[in-house]
């Protein structure tokens, strides 16, 4: 059944939807720039020769990033505007320290790498708590100023032309890395993915939201965290999703030692690495699109699928490659893997809730993810260091499958179940 959209959301529809695409391709080309699946951990086996140290980058974006959205949900669901709630933290917490990260890499790398390290982990912990805290916020913006049927599109397009424009940065990246001294290089890279972050702060900021109509009362940390258990008693599906998805997103504990496994087997140069950037950011946006469009037409829950399956079938052709040519489809896989997960696992939790509960749902669905993102990149690369990459590859294959079947045949597709309101104090 169609939902009805407010008058003030019809009329600025064109308005939000071109400064959120403003927002989010910015953004994703910013991180492109300094991919956690190549650039990043690159750096990081500059830095160090430890495989765990590796793995730490993407636990500490994930802990970071999901842990305090539960915390931050009690605070967003009793804002009639979160824009400027967003925008504060958005800029001071999650741009902003990027900026610092390019001049540790160029002060410290050689002289001090341990430091530069701790410095890189310090500010992907900054950012990603920043991100984090902002995020119950600014889904629930996003949920009011476009509609159901627009959110998977847009989604899809705006990071896919994100990654688009990625592809042609990869290509200044390769120059970047060949032609720049070490650690000029990857300084510069992320002194530029800093700039591009700012221009997302801005179209962030023009944002054009109504008052919602409808929040709840102000109530204690305490009192709110009692109401949590209800929801995973009362939401059977809602909870067998969580389950689904944690084994889902366990399969992702090999992404980043992707380029590490190719760099060390195949003796990457800078214009190889640029290669698989392109191919991976490349695959991203492609399927950003394609699954945008589909997310909105068949529901999240398809998309998700399709990331098991794929992270699986990436993990399969990286065990098989041979050489540089052939490690190629295991980075188209891993982009469409990823793509699909950056699309849909938050826009499925949306559908779970009623709008005033949707900040809530957010953040206990990313805080309880919290262990899982956190530990699975140190279990891939304890596992990846005590015995090899096939492995860990093996092990990807197997969570991928598993979560793949688990979503597509124990969980509805709740687009098809209208949500209920969460137990608690009623909404002022």
């Amino acid at each position: 059944m169609a939902r009805k959209i407010d008058p003030f959301v019809r009329r600025n529809l064109p308005w939000n939807f071109s400064v959120n695409l403003i927002d989010i391709t910015f953004i994703t080309l910013a991180f492109s720039v300094i991919s956690r699946e190549t650039i990043t951990p690159l750096l990081v086996s500059n830095l160090t020769d430890s495989k765990i140290a590796i793995g730490l980058v993407p636990a500490i974006f994930s802990i970071s990033f999901y842990l305090p959205q539960l915390f931050a949900a009690n605070h967003a669901e009793r804002l009639k505007r979160k824009l400027p709630f967003v925008m504060f933290i958005g800029g001071v917490l999650e741009r902003v320290p990027y900026l610092f990260a390019g001049f540790a890499i160029l002060l410290f790398a050689e002289s001090a790498p341990l430091l530069a390290l701790l410095c890189l982990y310090l500010v992907i912990g900054l950012g990603a708590f920043g991100a984090g805290v902002a995020t119950p916020a600014w889904f629930s913006m996003i949920g009011k100023v476009l509609p159901v049927n627009r959110r998977g599109i847009f989604f899809g397009l705006s990071s896919g032309l994100g990654t688009l424009m990625g592809i042609i940065g990869a290509y200044f990246v390769g120059i970047i890395l060949d032609d720049f001294g070490y650690p000029q290089n990857f300084a510069t890279l992320f002194l530029i993915a800093a700039v591009f972050m700012g221009i997302s702060w801005i179209g962030l900021s023009l944002n054009r939201e109504p008052e919602s109509p409808v929040v709840k009362k102000q109530i204690s940390q305490r009192r709110y965290f009692k109401q949590l258990p209800e929801i995973l008693r009362e939401n059977h599906n809602y909870r067998r999703f969580l389950l689904s998805y944690c084994i889902n997103r366990l399969s992702l504990m090999g992404t980043s030692f992707f380029i590490v496994y190719g760099n060390e087997n195949f003796s990457l140069s800078g214009a190889d690495v640029a290669l698989l950037t392109a191919v991976l950011i490349g695959s991203e946006a492609v399927m950003q699109l394609v699954l945008g469009w589909l997310g909105d037409r068949r529901g999240h829950k398809f998309n998700l699928m399709i990331s098991g399956f794929a992270i699986a079938l990436a993990a399969l052709v990286a065990i098989t490659a041979s050489d540089l040519f052939n490690l190629i489809p295991a980075f188209i896989l891993l982009g469409a893997a990823l793509a699909s997960d950056r699309i849909s696992h938050l826009n499925i939790v949306l559908e779970f809730a009623v709008p005033e509960d949707q900040p809530t749902f957010i953040g206990l669905t990313n805080t309880l993810l919290a262990p899982v993102t956190f530990f699975a990149p140190i279990l891939g690369g304890w596992v990846a260091t005590s015995f090899d990459y096939n492995s860990l590859f093996t092990l990807t294959l197997l969570c991928g499958v598993t979560g793949g079947a688990l979503l597509a045949l124990w969980v509805k597709e709740p687009r098809h179940i209208p949500p209920q309101p969460m137990p608690g104090p009623e909404a002022a």
